[in-house]
């Protein structure tokens, strides 16, 4: 038997795409998941692709931050009331992610493993969106993943601004000024801004845009 398979345009929230349109297994329970939605939490829209495929876009939003086993329920409860399926008499088995929004700097792909989609989501959940440009970083090492507490140094205004308060904590400001006579200290100074670019060049630290300003330093020796 032939399908229609002229394809939908895929939902895209990042560039303006119209809502994408859900066909709910239990229009219940989908009410209930699109309240855990709201608000900045990662989620997930997961489509079907034999309906896609079929010029149908059936899919929903699903919350990322549970557990994997809970969002590969939802995608089995999702693919059991495809339309195409009903139609036909097939079964939808295969799906994709086709939109993603509370990632940050963390790109999800449309075959991305649901296991690793979970534990990026919960971090984030966990830790804020530093964690987004860690797992960034990371590449989908989830042993790297788990080292994010022992790396991440914090949310600063930039580089500079992390030397020159290592610098004073180190006790090595006080050290320069305790050397220098008075009437040199005005042209005697550590140069902060040197050694943080030479810091980042030599691979000590990494560092990466923060979403509200800033950037989310790391130490790259853990």
């Amino acid at each position: 038997m032939e399908h229609d398979n002229q394809q939908p345009e895929k939902p895209n929230h990042a560039t303006g795409g119209e809502q994408p349109q859900t066909t709910p297994a239990n229009p219940i329970e989908q009410t209930e998941r699109a309240e855990t939605l709201d608000g900045d939490r990662p989620k997930i829209w997961v489509g079907s692709l034999s309906d896609y495929n079929n010029g149908v876009l059936h899919g929903e939003w699903m919350d990322a931050a549970r557990d994997a086993d809970e969002v590969h329920a939802d995608i089995q409860r999702m693919l059991s009331a495809s339309p195409t399926a009903a139609k036909y008499g097939d079964v939808a088995e295969e799906w994709g992610i086709f939109d993603h929004e509370g990632f940050g700097a963390y790109s999800v792909h449309e075959y991305d493993s649901i296991d690793t989609v979970s534990r990026i989501a919960r971090g984030i959940e966990e830790h804020g969106l530093a964690f987004a440009a860690w797992a960034d970083m990371c590449d989908n090492d989830h042993d790297r993943l788990d080292k994010f507490e022992e790396a991440y140094l914090g949310h600063y205004s930039s580089a500079e601004g992390w030397v020159e308060e290592l610098m004073d904590d180190l006790g090595h400001t006080r050290e320069v000024d305790d050397a220098v006579p008075e009437s040199l200290r005005p042209y005697v100074r550590i140069d902060i801004e040197g050694l943080a670019r030479d810091m980042q060049l030599g691979g000590d630290v990494y560092t990466a845009a923060a979403d509200d300003g800033g950037i989310y330093l790391f130490d790259s020796h853990v």
